[in-house]
């Protein structure tokens, strides 16, 4: 039997640390990766990643989409979006082209949230091409959601969801420290959420839609803030910095209303070393029904590896699921892979 073939549009952060994960997996091969910088086009994966190549044939990053897609693959991984309305015009060229798509795009995790008539698209353009798409990662994808949707398996009356998850933004970049304002005075941060400059945490309506559909809940009104996270000693991380009295992080709230009950809770702060002032990162569900269910992770699961891992892990489950866009709520429970993926296929 042939080996999965995997190709990837995005070869920064999420997509490079995809394509390495990938390397240690069994039945499975990279056959094109697709990036524009030009610091990474015309070069080997291999020498990227710092991987011994051995007897695998070498596969460059190329700037074209469509020569990276040659040879055909089974699926391709997008590495490039955070936002439905940015990732659809590369969701449908792959479509177009036959292949089968897993997106890290937050909002793709449940894009009729807030783009029903874009999700209504893909949709029926994947069933016409008779392939799967499916948005996935940590959080959205799993953590505020899916997990929370599975503990509930054990309840007969859901009354109220509540999802936490405090975590660390000290591993991330630049640009996650500029999208979540961290470094900046309150008054800065304040005019960054009017004019839309910061992004904060993005899945918040994806997160509410995807439990409220499983779970029965006819949500008719979603809210969400943005408050700064105010630190009162310097704080450094490798790549930002706040001092006493700016911006370490922000505290992203979200809620899912039926009528004027809140049925489910987001909590979602985040910040560069939260320990100095004596938080400690974790994940909490809360499910208040019969019976109540508390859960609680401690310290919070890597975001990071967590997302590179359900990419990873979801690609049997996207090529054996029947055509159309998916949600997590479509396919398999997610689980580690460590045999041969392609045990896992459909014959």
């Amino acid at each position: 039997m042939k080996q999965i073939q995997v190709a990837l549009w995005g070869f920064g952060a999420m997509g490079s640390g995809i394509a390495k994960v990938l390397l240690t997996k069994k039945g499975v091969e990279i056959t094109g990766v697709c990036d524009i910088h030009p610091a990474r086009v015309g070069k080997s994966i291999y020498d990227l990643l710092g991987v011994e190549r051995g007897d695998r044939q070498d596969v460059k990053v190329i700037g074209d989409i469509d020569l990276a897609l040659d040879p055909k693959p089974d699926l391709c991984i997008l590495a490039t979006d955070s936002f439905t309305k940015k990732a659809y015009p590369k969701i449908c060229h792959l479509i177009e082209k036959g292949v089968n798509v897993i997106s890290t795009a937050e909002e793709m995790s449940y894009p009729r949230a807030q783009n029903p008539e874009l999700a209504d698209k893909m949709d029926a353009l994947a069933k016409g091409a008779g392939v799967s798409v499916l948005g996935t990662g940590i959080n959205p994808g799993l953590m505020m959601d899916l997990l929370a949707i599975c503990l509930s398996g054990c309840m007969t009356d859901v009354e109220h969801v509540l999802c936490k998850r405090v975590n660390s933004l000290s591993p991330f970049g630049p640009a996650v420290m500029e999208e979540q304002g961290v470094g900046l005075t309150v008054e800065q941060f304040e005019e960054g959420c009017r004019n839309g400059t910061l992004a904060g945490h993005v899945g918040f309506a994806e997160s509410v839609g995807m439990i409220g559909e499983a779970l029965g809940f006819d949500i008719d009104r979603f809210e969400q803030q943005m408050k700064p996270i105010v630190t009162t000693v310097d704080r450094k991380s490798p790549y930002g910095f706040a001092k006493a009295g700016d911006v370490a992080g922000v505290n992203m709230t979200g809620q899912g209303y039926i009528g004027d009950t809140v049925m489910i809770d987001m909590i979602h702060p985040q910040q560069i070393e939260p320990e100095l002032e004596g938080t400690f990162t974790g994940d909490y569900i809360t499910l208040t029904g019969t019976p109540n269910v508390n859960m609680q992770i401690k310290p919070e699961v890597n975001g990071g590896i967590g997302t590179i891992a359900m990419c990873v892990n979801m690609i049997p489950h996207v090529l054996n699921a029947t055509p159309g866009l998916k949600t997590m709520i479509d396919l398999p429970v997610p689980h580690a892979i460590m045999g041969d993926m392609r045990k896992y296929l459909n014959k």
